[in-house]
């Protein structure tokens, strides 16, 4: 690959990384390492495909290499973590804004979905995707694609409805 492209993805790269990572968190349910691995297993294969898709779409491939890695990633039942005997000491985190708490309990409400309706409300309302480009994303008609959408949002509001915490 020639300095000019390698330039390019670089500049891709930069420009997209904060996107890409944000993106990969929703659809890992929050999980910043596993992630940073998702977008960099897909900058990798998008490395590979940028001579033929630098000058069409790079973001929609990379997005749909995410897509479908964190499906299957999601289908295994192992990541690799190890269970320990004590937890580490948390760090105080100080003043937390709202806008901060407010994220932190969408994302672990996301996190709850199983992961195609995940992806389908991620891609949907995250990402402003048409339903037919998420159907395209996830691989399946419309039809499933509006009800993963529609099914997710519905479980949503219910985690969140019950995470409401009183007043006083």
């Amino acid at each position: 690959m020639g300095q000019t492209r390698t330039g390019e993805f670089e500049e891709f790269v930069a420009a997209r990384w904060p996107g890409l990572i944000h993106l990969a968190r929703l659809l890992t349910g929050g999980d910043r390492h596993r992630a940073e691995d998702l977008v960099q297993e897909s900058l990798v294969k998008l490395w590979f495909a940028w001579p033929k898709v630098a000058d069409e779409a790079p973001e929609a491939y990379a997005r749909k290499v995410m897509v479908r890695s964190a499906a299957r990633s999601a289908r295994r039942r192992w990541w690799g973590e190890r269970p320990v005997e004590q937890l580490p000491d948390v760090a105080a985190l100080g003043d937390v804004s709202t806008a901060v708490a407010e994220r932190s309990r969408l994302e672990n409400a996301l996190a709850q979905l199983p992961a195609r309706q995940r992806a389908a409300v991620v891609l949907r309302y995250y990402q402003d995707l048409p339903e037919a480009q998420v159907a395209q994303l996830l691989g399946c008609p419309v039809g499933t694609a509006r009800s993963h959408a529609s099914r997710g949002v519905a479980r949503l509001r219910r985690l969140l409805a019950d995470v409401i915490e009183p007043v006083g």
